[in-house]
This record gives C-alpha cells, structure tokens and sequence, in this order.
C-alpha cells in the first residue's frame, strides 16, 4: 500500500531530503509546507495519509499543530526534530501523534512502523 505524505518543516534542506527518502521507500509526497500555519491549510486541503511533522516551526510547535488538527482522525501525524526525544518529555505521547523519529534516523520503514 502507498502511503500519501505531507512533509511539514522549516529547514528546505531536510524537506528535500525527507521526501527522496520516503519517496525511496515508496511513500507519495503529495505536498511540503514551512510552517505549522501553512502545515494546517495543506494538511486540511490533501488530507495525506501521514504528515511528517516537525516539533520546532517557526510560527508554533509541532505539538500546537497536533492539537489544532485533531479532528482529522485519519491521518497519522508522525513528530520529528533533530533533538532527542527525551528532551520533549511527556509532550510526544500526550501530543495525539502516533510517534517520534529523529531526523538522523529517518526511513520509510521508521515512519511505518508507527502507522496503525
């Protein structure tokens, strides 16, 4: 089954890199956005199967988009950062997404072995 991604994140450079490894992995980016604002509109607008989100955005947090999408239920939100998941505590797992990956260690296989 493929997977229809949205790649949420400020850095351009790890967006890119992001959607050639899902895109490796057989996902299908069908969008990219900078921020959590523009993350929303899009996130609203595709309604991808996975969001790949980053916890720190520029205009809020990953863990405010999660709770301002939490109506779209059949979407999995999977949370990454460049820093550790113990620096974010009880945030990740109260957050409503269905898991962390840091970005080193980002795969197709990491993303879907969060999915449900």
């Amino acid at each position: 089954m493929t997977h229809t991604v949205l790649i949420v994140d400020d850095h351009p450079s790890f967006r890119a890199s992001a959607r050639a490894i899902l895109e490796a992995d057989g996902f299908t980016v069908v969008g990219e956005a900078e921020d959590g604002a523009t993350g929303l509109e899009t996130l609203r607008r595709l309604r991808p199967d996975v969001v790949l989100l980053d916890v720190q955005l520029p205009d809020m947090t990953g863990f405010d988009v999660c709770v301002e999408c939490g109506d779209l239920e059949t979407t999995s939100i999977v949370l990454t950062s460049s820093r550790d998941a113990t620096d974010f505590g009880s945030l990740i797992g109260s957050s409503g997404a269905r898991g962390f990956v840091p970005k080193a260690e980002l795969s197709g296989a990491a993303v879907v072995a969060l999915l449900p």
